[in-house]
C-alpha cells in the first residue's frame, strides 16, 4: 500500500522510528512526534500530553498550522479531566470522531468572534509503552469525515514507536535529574566523599576529599582508597566481597593525611549504581574533636570512680565492724536494715569497680592479678552473692555443676562480677517464683559457663546492641540503669580471651553463655 508522497506505510514507520530515536530530551520528542504525525496524516493540529505513573500530566506540546504553541502542564489539567482525551485516559481506547459537533465528549474552543460551533475531525489515541500509558495524542483536521482506516492504523502504529520514544525520553530525564541531584549533594557534602571502583581505585572525588586530604583532585584520581586508610577487613572483606548491596557498613579508622600526621575518623561505605556499574562510595567523617570529647569524659569518669571508691570502701568496713558488734539477741528487723545496707554497699563496690575495669580495658590494659582457680567455686560464690536478691522475687537459683571441678586462670573477681552481673539480669527480667539454671562444661578447649532464665527472651536486633555502653536491654522495663553490666561482661571475657553470646531458649527465656580457655 502506498501513502502519502508514494511512501509505503513500512517506510513511513521506518523514517518516523529513525526520526524519533536522535533525541533523548523529552520535549523535542514530544514536538517531532506532533510534527512526523501531522505531516503524515495531512492535518492540522494536534496535541499530545505525557503523563506519569500516576496519570498527572509532566509535558505537554500543541502543534497549529505548522508551529508549535507554548502550551503548561497546568493548562493541560482540564483537558485530561474532560473531554475526549479525558474520556481516551479513563479508557485506555482509541476514540475516532468524525464531526465534533456530534459528539458530546468534544469540548469546543471557538475563536473569537465565532459563535456556532463548526465540524471537524478528530482522532484521539492513548499512548502505551511497557502496559503502562504515558500520554495522550490528540490530531484535528478543520472537515468532517478526513480520517480513513488506513490512517487511523498508520497513526495507532506510529502512535506505538511513540510511545517508546516518550517512554526512553522520560527514563533518561529521571536519570539525568537523578543524577544532578547526586552531583549537587556529593560536592556540596561536608563530608569528604569518594567513589571507587570495586578494587578500590578511586574514580571520583568531592571538593571537600581535597581540603580533608591534602591531595588535589587530579593525586586523588590516580590513588586506591587504601592509600588513605586501612579498611577493618572484618567489615569489608579483603576484596570488599562483605560490603552490602543494600545498606552500609561502617567502622572507625585512621586517615593518613602527609606523612606524620593520622587523623581518627569515621567510615561509611556503600555500594552504588552509576552507568549500570558496580561502586563503592566512601564518605569519611572527621572524629578528631567527638575522640577528644570522648577522652575527656573518660577521664572525668575514672577520677569520679577512684574517688567514689575510697570512702564506699570506708562504708563497707564500718559495716563490717557493725555487723560484729550487734548483739545475737538484736531484733530481726534492725539485722534487715543492716542486711540491705550491707547488700547495697557490696552492689555499688562491684559496679564502681566495673566502671573502672571498663575505663581499664577499653585503654588496652592487660589484666594482671590471674590465678589458677576452679569453676566450680566461682560459680558458688557468684550464686551465694545473690540470693539475698533472688529471694526478694521467690525466684530459685539452681546450679548445675559437674562432680570434677574445671580448672581455668583468670581475675577471679573479675569473672565473678561477670557471673553476678548475667545473673542480676536474669532475675530482673525473669517473673516472680521462676527458676534461673547456673551451669558449665568442656566444649573446644574451653571452659563454657551459662546462666538461663525464664524470660521473655532478647529479640534477635538486639543480641549484638546489648553489650554495648549505654544500651539498656529492655527499654520498657520498669528497672533502671545505665546499661553498662553486659558492657563489662563483654570485655572482661574478651580480655580474658573467650566469647559472650545470648540465645533464646525454644521453650522460652534466654541463655547468656561465656567462654574462658581452659588451662591444660
Amino acid at each position: 500500500m502506498k501513502e502519502k508522497n508514494g511512501l509505503s506505510s513500512l517506510e513511513i514507520l521506518l523514517s518516523v522510528s529513525r526520526e524519533l530515536a536522535t533525541s533523548l530530551d523529552l520535549h523535542t520528542v514530544l514536538e517531532r512526534v506532533l510534527s512526523l504525525s501531522t505531516a503524515n496524516m495531512g492535518a492540522e493540529n494536534a496535541s499530545l500530553i505525557v503523563l506519569d505513573s500516576k496519570g498527572n500530566p509532566i509535558d505537554a506540546a500543541i502543534l497549529a498550522d505548522g508551529t508549535v504553541l507554548p502550551t503548561t502542564v497546568e493548562g493541560m489539567q482540564d483537558v485530561i479531566q474532560s473531554g475526549l482525551a479525558g474520556w481516551v485516559i479513563r479508557n485506555h481506547k482509541l476514540a475516532l470522531v468524525n464531526d465534533t459537533t456530534q459528539d458530546e465528549r468534544w469540548l469546543p474552543h471557538p475563536p473569537p468572534g465565532q459563535t456556532a460551533p463548526i465540524g471537524k475531525s478528530a482522532l484521539c489515541i492513548p499512548v502505551i509503552a511497557h502496559d503502562r500509558l504515558v500520554g495522550v495524542l490528540t490530531i484535528v483536521q478543520s472537515s468532517t469525515n478526513f480520517f480513513n482506516e488506513e490512517q487511523v492504523a498508520l497513526q495507532k502504529a506510529i502512535t506505538e514507536i511513540a510511545g517508546i520514544a516518550i517512554y526512553n525520553a522520560e527514563l533518561y530525564q529521571d536519570v539525568e535529574s537523578a543524577h544532578q541531584r547526586y552531583y549537587g549533594l556529593f560536592e556540596e557534602s561536608i563530608d569528604p566523599i569518594f567513589v571507587t571502583d570495586m578494587q578500590g581505585k578511586i574514580l571520583e572525588a568531592n571538593e571537600q576529599a581535597s581540603h580533608f586530604t591534602g591531595f588535589d583532585h587530579i593525586s586523588l584520581l590516580k590513588m586506591n582508597i587504601t592509600d588513605l586508610h586501612n579498611p577493618v577487613l572484618e567489615k569489608t572483606g579483603f576484596l570488599f566481597e562483605r560490603i552490602p548491596a543494600d545498606g552500609a557498613v561502617t567502622y572507625e579508622a585512621s586517615l593518613q593525611k602527609g606523612l606524620e600526621e593520622t587523623i581518627p575518623i569515621e567510615v561509611h561505605v556503600s555500594q552504588i549504581i552509576i552507568a549500570k556499574n558496580v561502586n563503592l562510595q566512601w564518605i569519611f567523617k572527621d572524629i578528631q574533636e567527638q575522640k577528644k570529647v570522648d577522652q575527656l569524659r573518660d577521664d572525668l569518669s575514672a577520677m569520679l570512680y577512684h574517688d567514689l571508691r575510697s570512702p564506699l570502701a570506708n562504708i563497707i568496713s564500718s559495716l563490717d565492724i557493725m555487723g560484729g558488734m550487734l548483739p545475737l539477741n538484736e531484733s530481726d528487723s534492725l539485722k534487715s536494715v543492716f542486711e540491705v545496707a550491707k547488700r547495697s554497699s557490696e552492689r555499688m563496690q562491684r559496679m564502681i569497680d566495673g566502671l573502672l575495669d571498663i575505663n581499664r580495658l577499653e585503654s588496652g590494659q592487660q589484666i594482671a592479678n590471674k590465678q589458677l582457680v576452679s569453676v566450680n567455686d566461682i560459680i558458688s560464690e557468684a550464686v551465694e552473692g545473690i540470693q539475698p536478691a533472688a529471694h526478694n522475687k521467690e525466684i530459685v537459683i539452681l546450679p548445675e555443676l559437674p562432680a570434677e571441678s574445671l580448672k581455668i586462670t583468670i581475675d577471679a573477681d573479675m569473672i565473678r562480677r561477670v557471673l553476678i552481673n548475667l545473673i542480676e539480669n536474669a532475675i530482673k527480667f525473669s517473673p516472680n517464683g521462676s527458676t534461673i539454671r547456673v551451669g558449665t562444661q568442656e566444649k573446644d578447649k574451653n571452659v563454657e559457663i551459662w546462666v538461663d532464665d525464664e524470660g521473655s527472651g532478647i529479640p534477635d536486633n538486639t543480641k549484638e546492641m546489648i553489650f554495648e555502653k549505654f544500651i539498656r536491654l529492655k527499654q520498657n522495663s520498669p528497672t533502671k540503669g545505665l546499661g553498662l553490666g553486659l558492657a563489662f561482661c563483654k570485655l572482661a571475657v574478651r580480655a580474658h580471651g573467650g566469647k559472650i553470646w545470648v540465645e533464646n531458649i525454644p521453650q522460652g527465656g534466654s541463655r547468656f553463655i561465656f567462654t574462658v580457655p581452659l588451662h591444660l
